[in-house]
């Protein structure tokens, strides 16, 4: 037991070659202000991004999802569920907006996209494939800097301070994101679990991360997933 204790220690703190994660997931089993993935990518300026995740959780309060930030901002792109509000917040420099009566089951599965553009600074949802309005956030300025990219929590630094209450608990899959707007019918295939163009930051498929904590990989139990 104390090697198996030892060996899931070190896995939880080793850098991983890039991996086909394809009917796999994360599993977020605790609320915790330490454990998180962390997501490896060589880029940093981004014009514009789409991100786009499935998640499954009972949480009936409010929890981050997908947090990048670089050293000039902490929320340079958040997506944040306001499950006390029906709202899910998109953050883009340090800026944010709320879409409004956006309500998520729990205990069921959804996917999410959100996208957003420097050119104009208008940001979009895709919730279980349904549009929401268009929203403006910020303008004229494309992200820079070294990124840290983590799932699971909401960074207030870059990297780090991480809140407990604002922890996810629960499984989290196909995380892809892009340096570009993706297409409403791209956005469309990949809600459906249809062939899509894969993420060119983050590929779920040739995925480079790092866990720390208590975060587990394993088979995704939504037997429909289609690769």
């Amino acid at each position: 037991m104390e090697k198996l204790s030892l060996l899931m220690v070190m896995f939880a703190t080793c850098y991983a070659a890039p991996q086909d994660l394809s009917g796999k997931e994360f599993v977020f089993p605790k609320e915790t202000n330490t454990a998180h993935v962390k997501l490896l990518t060589n880029k940093n300026k981004f014009n514009s991004v789409t991100a786009c995740l499935r998640f499954f959780t009972d949480l009936s309060r409010d929890y981050s999802l997908f947090s990048l930030a670089t050293p000039s901002h902490s929320n340079d792109f958040l997506i944040f569920i306001m499950n006390s509000k029906d709202e899910i917040e998109v953050s883009a420099l340090n800026k944010h907006t709320n879409f409004l009566a956006v309500s998520l089951e729990r205990n069921a599965s959804h996917s999410l996209c959100a996208t957003w553009t420097s050119k104009t600074g208008v940001a979009q949802l895709w919730v279980d494939g349904k549009p929401t309005v268009k929203r403006f956030i910020y303008s004229g300025q494309p992200i820079t800097g070294r990124p840290i990219t983590i799932l699971g929590q909401d960074q207030d630094s870059h990297g780090g301070r991480f809140d407990a209450k604002q922890s996810f608990i629960g499984m989290l899959s196909d995380v892809h994101m892009w340096d570009y707007v993706l297409s409403p019918s791209e956005i469309q295939l990949y809600a459906n679990y249809m062939n899509f163009t894969p993420g060119n930051v983050f590929n779920w498929k040739a995925l480079e991360f790092q866990i720390t904590g208590l975060i587990l990989v394993e088979e995704n139990q939504e037997s429909r997933i289609k690769q």
